[in-house]
């Protein structure tokens, strides 16, 4: 199967052990607590810890945890963290962001990537 990233519809893959569509998404992640003072970090590094332990391909950053997988496993993933603070009995909010794009794998590389090589090429050409 062929993929072009500039098409806006793709052929969407099926996993052959489970013979459902395979969606994959790159999520963006932010989960904390409210009421807890002003430094965060001790209840957000929870939450990281169930994102990390799930398996999927993750990294972090200042604002943002992003993972990637197939819709399902993301989606179950962001509840687990989200429970991990709630379940304490923190008012805890998420913000969630969601890139489905079938056919893709691997977009927590290829995207920076793509843009990297994009800006590269731009500098490199000769300004008139």
């Amino acid at each position: 199967m062929a993929i072009d990233r500039y098409a806006e519809k793709q052929e969407v893959p099926v996993d052959p052990e489970t013979g459902k569509p395979y969606l994959n998404t790159v999520a963006a992640l932010a989960i904390a607590p409210n009421g807890v003072g002003a430094e965060l970090s001790d209840y957000v590094s929870q939450a990281i810890e169930v994102i990390r332990e799930s398996g999927l391909p993750n990294e972090t950053n200042a604002m943002f945890t992003n993972m990637e997988g197939d819709l399902d496993d993301v989606v179950r993933v962001a509840v687990a963290a989200a429970k991990k603070l709630a379940e304490q009995g923190y008012r805890t909010g998420v913000t969630l962001k969601l890139d489905i794009r079938p056919g893709f794998e691997g977009q927590l590389k290829e995207k920076p990537a793509l843009v990297n090589k994009i800006l590269s090429e731009q500098t490199e050409q000769p300004q008139a």
